[in-house]
């Protein structure tokens, strides 16, 4: 592994730390206010709003129309919750009890 990789690694760990630290969701907006634009937060809770509604069922169309998101993020966030590391999955039980729609 390069230096630059190790360090990449470092600032990974630092940014995971510092988020994992913030308690309230007026820490976690205020951080993310400052580290992110408006376009790259409201660009992740998009991805995250499209995962919910994947694992609710709806189609590509549907989730398109209703997100704004593109065919290509609703592609590729089904495939990280199909054979990703299982963040999405993970956070979904956490934020909606992780239960599929046709489970209700």
């Amino acid at each position: 592994m390069s230096l630059k990789e190790r360090l990449l690694d470092v600032d990974l760990e630092q940014l995971f730390t510092a988020v994992l630290s913030l308690k309230t969701q007026e820490e976690c907006d205020a951080f993310f206010e400052d580290i992110c634009t408006v376009s790259e937060v409201k660009a992740m809770a998009q991805r995250l709003e499209v995962a919910k509604m994947l694992n609710e069922g709806e189609n590509y169309a549907a989730i398109a129309k209703v997100t704004g998101a593109s065919s290509t993020t609703v592609s590729r966030v089904n495939r990280c919750l199909h054979y990703g590391a299982g963040g999405y999955v993970k956070v979904m039980k956490v934020i909606d009890g992780g239960v599929k729609k046709n489970e209700r």
